[in-house]
């Protein structure tokens, strides 16, 4: 007995020893080339992206149905299911390093031949002709962690799980941006709209005005068709923007998991502005706040812990198995304590020797699918960058555009009142006029787009550098 427990010690204290090693690498983040700021744009301190999103969109109807998306969104629900998935695996793997334990019971009865060895024993013991056999036991099979590899899956259980996390956040933020660029895009519709009415409002006065010309014999039919014309024109754009209000209310309602019906909505797209100055902190940290750059790089993690748990596999396993219970050949005297206790402890060592290249294979593979993880971390980082610069482009270049169309717009108005003063005077034609209405009507439609590229450049800033996820 006292050999038996300095030879348990000995085996302890082995074991111990050998779980202080671990198989594989540990993460280090790869060398990612990053530039020191944005463009031309100074490094700072602070981020818009760390703002939360409720602060950075600050109209009241825009906020409900952001809300109203990430509670009804679908995307977001099936990734909100992927991390409680995920969740559920990382808690077995947490108690993967413990023992398994399982209970039986059985019972079962044997009736041999009288002529076998068995049934002779039997007959002259006078046991009766048959054999019974009661068990109630558990039994306990534990593998050690020797090389670590049961922390590996650890590990990567936890970064899979992160991964999903981040990938949550991710999709949030697409959300958020879509929600807000949608919301945007509806408001450029009403301002068309309004643009158009007023169109046709003023065609109705030219063809009138053109009409008391025709009568008094200045123009012919001719001027009064070609006006008609340009009436049409504006009359039809009316059809044709409430039909894309429409389609645009029902693409948002989509977003936040409810059927499509019209948006109530009381803002104007005259009354949001573009902060002259948006802060965009340093390229490095953008890479550590952005949630799909994030998540690739848990992806990243896991595949590296992958490694070393497919390198532990090729090491020998140390397995401690064990059983214990109640045993009788008789019911009478299957609880007869501690006669009926029987109990058995075993030890033993696997080293595989030949798998048909089996663990050689999910070694190799295990690596490849790193360096896979290693291009998808670089590429989404480089993608992350790539973005925030566009969107810095776009804002300072829609900026330039948005003063121009301002002045197109007060250019062609006024040309439109001259014009109309020269026809009366006779010092114009009435083409001159028409001409005027159209281009006036074609400027004051660009500018209402030109308005919501740059705030969809802002919510593309903003989605880009990682922001609205909180």
């Amino acid at each position: 007995m006292k050999t038996s427990y300095s030879s348990f010690l000995m085996l302890l204290s082995l074991v111990v020893g050998l779980a202080a090693c671990r198989v594989g690498r540990n993460y280090e983040r790869p060398p990612v080339a990053l530039p020191q700021q944005f463009g031309n744009v100074a490094p700072s301190d602070s981020s818009i992206a760390s703002i939360e999103w409720k602060r950075f969109f600050t109209d009241p109807a825009l906020q409900q149905l952001i809300d109203s998306a990430i509670a009804g969104n679908y995307d977001l629900q099936l990734a909100v299911k992927r991390v409680a998935s995920a969740q559920e695996y990382l808690k077995q793997a947490k108690v993967a390093w413990l023992p398994a334990f399982t209970a039986n019971a059985s019972a079962n009865t044997n009736f041999p031949s009288k002529n076998s060895f068995t049934g002779l024993n039997l007959s002259l013991n006078k046991l009766g002709d048959h054999l019974e056999d009661f068990n109630l036991g558990v039994s306990m099979s534990w593998e050690i962690d020797i090389w670590g590899k049961i922390r590996r899956q650890r590990e990567a259980a936890l970064a899979t799980y992160l991964q999903t996390y981040e990938g949550q956040h991710a999709v949030q933020t697409g959300l958020v941006a879509a929600v807000a660029n949608s919301y945007f895009n509806l408001l450029m519709l009403d301002k068309q709209l309004e643009i158009a009415h007023k169109n046709v409002q003023l065609s109705d006065t030219i063809v009138k005005m053109i009409r008391l010309q025709k009568a008094a014999g200045e123009v012919t039919e001719l001027g009064v068709q070609q006006a008609i014309s340009q009436q049409q024109t504006a009359e039809l754009l009316v059809p044709q923007l409430e039909q894309g209000i429409a389609i645009q209310e029902n693409a948002l309602r989509i977003l936040m998991g409810e059927l499509p019906a019209a948006i109530s909505r009381t803002g104007k797209l005259s009354d949001f502005h573009v902060a002259d100055s948006l802060p965009t902190g340093i390229p490095a940290a953008m890479i550590s706040r952005r949630p799909d750059v994030r998540a690739s790089e848990m992806g990243l993690v896991a595949a590296n812990a992958q490694v070393g748990a497919a390198q532990g596999n090729m090491y020998p396993s140390l397995t401690i198995t064990g059983s214990g219970g109640v045993n009788a050949f008789k019911a009478s005297t299957w609880f007869n304590l501690p006669a009926s206790l029987f109990g058995t402890v075993a030890g033993g060592i696997t080293q595989p020797i030949f798998q048909r290249r089996a663990l050689k294979t999910q070694l190799e593979v295990a690596k490849i699918q790193r360096e896979q993880a290693v291009i998808q971390f670089k590429q989404s980082a480089l993608n992350a960058i790539g973005e925030v610069s566009d969107a810095l482009v776009k804002l300072d270049k829609v900026k330039t555009q948005q003063e121009i169309a301002i002045r197109q717009v007060n250019t062609s108005q006024l040309a439109i009142q001259q014009a109309q003063q020269l026809f009366r005077s006779g010092m114009a034609n009435y083409l001159e006029v028409i001409t005027a209405q159209g281009r006036s009507l074609q400027a004051e439609l660009s500018q209402a787009d030109i308005d919501r590229q740059r705030l969809s450049a802002m919510v593309d800033l903003y989605r880009s550098l990682g922001g609205g996820w909180k």
